[in-house]
């Protein structure tokens, strides 16, 4: 997969994250948004050492999909609870 397809892939990842965490974030749409292509690219980088999964060239792999939409669950998680507070 090309740079633009991770971008794509998180975009698509932030997305399902944000949906499957709704409620209120610090950072908005635009840092949901970094947030989901962050976590795209940390996904990807941990399940290729650490689960034995190589980065895959295809779009459709659905364990690229998981890491990247897990990836984007664990940066919104961290983020909400490092800057949950900041628009009260």
């Amino acid at each position: 997969m090309t740079v633009i397809s991770w971008i794509i892939l998180g975009l698509l990842a932030g997305a399902i994250a944000k949906f499957l965490l709704p409620g209120r974030d610090p950072g908005g749409f635009i840092g949901t948004t970094v947030i989901g292509i962050a976590g795209a690219f940390i996904g990807g980088w941990i399940s290729a050492p650490w689960l034995d999964h190589p980065i895959s060239k295809d779009f459709y792999d659905g364990a690229t999909w998981a890491a990247a939409i897990g990836g984007s669950l664990v940066l919104l998680i961290a983020y909400r609870i490092l800057f949950g507070n900041s628009r009260d």
